[in-house]
Formats: C-alpha cells, sequence, structure tokens
C-alpha cells in the first residue's frame, strides 16, 4: 500500500487561501484515485475532491469554483488548493489514496475505497 503524510494547515480569515499538501510514499502515478475528505466538529466525515490517474477531478458541490485538487507525480504530491474560504470550510482535513484501479467520476468519492489515508490537517476559518 502506501503511507501518506499531510500538511499545510492552519488558521486563516475568511476569504483566504491555504494548500494543503498530501506527500505518498510510493510515485502517485501508480495511485489510481487520491482524494481529500474532512470532517468537522459534530458531523459526518465528507468527501471534498479526488483525482485519477489521468488527472480527472471530481468536486462537492459545496467547495466547486474554490478548491482546486491536483498533483505533482514528480514530488509524489497531492495538493489541495482552497480559496475563498469560509467559516464552513472548517475541519480536519485527510487525504486518502486508493492504488487498485477504481476511481469514479459520476460521484463523491467513498470511505470504503480508500485503503490507506493520512494523519489529518486542521483548516481552521475565522470571520
Amino acid at each position: 500500500q502506501v503511507q501518506l503524510v499531510s500538511s499545510g494547515g492552519g488558521s486563516v480569515q475568511s476569504g483566504g487561501s491555504l494548500k494543503l499538501s498530501c506527500e505518498a510514499s510510493r510515485s502517485t502515478d501508480t495511485i489510481h484515485c487520491m482524494a481529500w475528505f474532512r470532517q468537522a466538529p459534530g458531523e459526518e466525515r465528507e468527501a471534498v475532491a479526488h483525482i485519477d490517474s489521468n488527472n480527472r477531478t471530481k468536486y462537492a458541490d459545496s467547495v466547486q469554483g474554490r478548491f482546486t485538487i491536483s498533483k505533482d507525480n514528480t514530488k509524489n504530491t497531492l495538493y489541495l488548493q482552497m480559496t475563498s474560504l469560509k467559516p464552513e470550510d472548517t475541519a480536519e482535513y485527510y487525504c486518502a489514496a486508493r492504488i487498485a484501479a477504481l476511481c469514479p467520476m459520476y460521484s463523491l468519492a467513498i470511505e470504503a475505497r480508500f485503503p490507506n489515508w493520512g494523519q489529518g490537517t486542521q483548516v481552521t476559518v475565522v470571520s
């Protein structure tokens, strides 16, 4: 499988930007599917975005147009560029990976499909 290490979280003002990183222990071009999830206190974990090996992407409606998921295969790193941040974006953010083929774009990512998870990084947006 693959180990993932997340970083880049912090506190930011509403309307600000933040970029999260997730470094993988193997080449990201060998990983079929990578995703970002988030979980706010008292809320269910939800899918934010995911990306496949062909760089196809899928976003939750709540972040569409504000967040961009990408990866740099030369650095084995997944990114989540977040702009126009809102207080409701406050959550613990987790990256996840699935090596085996299956990364549909007709729906949001499903937690159970991802065997590998990062440790989480906190994003706090204050107004």
